[in-house]
């Protein structure tokens, strides 16, 4: 079964609602625990998991196991994004590894609704991902289905990419069309996220924000994480 998913005081400043996740695709594998703990102790709010078939995305990534051998390191919660074909396979395993949230996208194979039912009556928090290319309006139908958003700003497939400038105006419409149908839902935003880009992230209706290079590639994980913290409102 899934974490409960918390706030842990000491991650959050108390003047902020934003929380970072550092994707673990961008981690060193070979010392993937190690990596893994840094971050942790460094004070980010969760880890973030970039699961991939190799026929959603051509790339291939990890699953379940490398999900559930992480789990028992920390109790933040574990933030999953499916680019799978068929999401209704991978949602119960990914799950009982221990997300406490999944993000699907509507391009996937089968009932997006049931599918989004199905992650919530896991006890995990169900979402639906918005990749470059899709409209903001492909979602408005599911919007009292999830509970967030995962809003792509790069192209889904790999990690290491530049902030797609135009997903700024996408925010935007997407955080107007959330506070005219269901205000409980937030934003996570993901793809070339720095510490710079927060602030106007924040402003547009960003809540979340997730980092995978920006945050492993650049140490001590401690500095950098402090450096994004300091830039969110």
């Amino acid at each position: 079964m899934a974490a409960v998913e918390a706030w842990p005081a000491n991650r959050v400043s108390p003047m902020s609602s934003h929380r970072l996740f550092a994707s673990v695709m961008a981690a060193n594998y070979r010392n993937l625990e190690d990596d893994v703990r840094a971050v942790v102790e460094a004070g980010v709010d969760g880890l973030h998991f970039d699961v991939m078939d190799g026929n959603f995305v051509p790339n291939i990534t990890f699953g379940r196991d490398l999900i559930g051998s992480l789990r028992p390191v920390t109790p933040l919660p574990f933030d999953v994004h499916l680019m799978v074909a068929r999401p209704d396979v991978m949602v119960p395993q990914v799950i009982e590894a221990g997300a406490d949230r999944v993000a699907i996208h509507p391009e996937s194979q089968g009932d997006l609704q049931g599918s989004l039912a199905h992650i919530r009556e896991l006890g995990a928090k169900p979402g639906v991902a918005v990749g470059p290319a899709l409209p903001p309006e492909m979602i408005e139908g599911v919007l009292d289905d999830v509970d967030y958003v995962l809003l792509l700003s790069v192209n889904p497939g790999y990690s290491g990419q530049e902030f797609i400038p135009s997903s700024l105006q996408k925010l935007a419409a997407l955080a107007e069309m959330i506070r005219s149908r269901n205000d409980a839902v937030t934003i996570t935003v993901d793809g070339g996220i720095k510490p710079e880009s927060v602030a106007e992230l924040a402003q547009l209706g960003a809540t979340d924000f997730v980092s995978g290079g920006s945050i492993f590639y650049h140490r001590p994980a401690v500095a950098r994480v402090r450096e994004f913290r300091e830039a969110m409102p």
